[in-house]
């Protein structure tokens, strides 16, 4: 009886030593660590409903020409592709008055609506927002009106726009929150044109009767660098800082961000390359 308990005693301590000798399971390696964001706020979303990246997301604040996305959506429901608008004075030295970004435009010339969304776009022209705006409201005023109508209707509880591009005047051109900013980012790109205009790197207008040749490159660096960029708009101003709202197709997914008040030009569209590259590897 004794020989018994001694051989199972020593049974199980043999059985104790071979687990410890057994070498440890690998552990699962970690997933890659969340990007830093140096921005003030920022936002990321699938097109699975899957929110990325959140940073003091629903914190209102200027946007600067990321407003023209929303004056882009406006006049596409206002207007013809076709028709044609004149460019007066006012608003070739709208521009230039608040030193704003613009799309050399001058008094005189004719231009498709078409041509001009792409002149609002990509260099962020404020004289050709400046003429749709003054075409669609009829001006300013009114049309502001249906841009504030338009933030409204698709939910942007934190959006308030003061004027058409974000300028500093009237009261830093409004205020929004990055995450109303994806959200019109999203609904922006569920429209063919616009979506065909915010991923265009550049856009070349021959000359005519009408107007003289030009090219407008677009302010966005990720198109053409980052894997599946689709756009969308830059924007600066000295209370908004640099901002970015952005959109990428990666694996079948559509990812929509922004990045506000950043304070260096180039960071934005690092940083931004950086979160689509992690969330599309955390979505694998």
């Amino acid at each position: 009886m004794v020989d018994m308990r001694i051989g199972g005693l020593l049974s199980f301590l043999c059985a104790v030593v071979l687990v410890l000798l057994a070498p440890a399971p690998a552990l699962a390696e970690a997933g890659p660590q969340t990007p830093s964001v140096p921005g003030r706020a920022a936002y990321l979303v699938d097109s699975e409903g899957t929110v990325h990246y959140s940073k003091q997301a629903t914190r209102r604040m200027p946007v600067a020409s990321l407003t023209k996305v929303m004056t882009a959506y406006v006049v596409l429901r206002e207007a013809e592709l076709s028709d044609v608008v004149t460019i007066t004075a006012a608003d070739v030295s709208h521009a230039s008055t608040n030193g704003a970004t613009h799309a050399s435009l001058r008094k005189g010339e004719r231009f498709t609506v078409r041509d001009l969304l792409y002149a609002v776009m990509l260099p962020s022209g404020a004289d050709a927002t400046n003429a749709l705006a003054r075409r669609y409201g009829p001006g300013t005023t009114r049309f502001v009106a249906k841009m504030n109508a338009a933030a409204r209707s698709l939910g942007l509880a934190s959006t308030r726009y003061t004027n058409p591009d974000g300028l500093p005047r009237p009261a830093n051109g409004g205020y929004s929150t990055a995450r109303d900013q994806v959200r019109l980012a999203q609904v922006a790109l569920a429209d063919a044109t616009l979506r065909k205009i915010a991923s265009a790197e550049r856009h070349v207008v021959t000359k005519t009767a009408v107007h003289r040749a030009h090219t407008w490159r677009s302010t966005n660096k990720l198109l053409g660098s980052a894997p599946g960029a689709t756009g969308v708009k830059t924007g600066y101003t000295r209370a908004a800082g640099y901002c970015l709202l952005f959109a990428a197709d990666r694996d079948d997914r559509l990812y929509v961000g922004a990045i506000l008040g950043d304070s260096r030009p180039d960071r934005r569209f690092s940083t931004a390359e950086r979160l689509l590259d992690w969330a599309a590897r955390e979505s694998l």
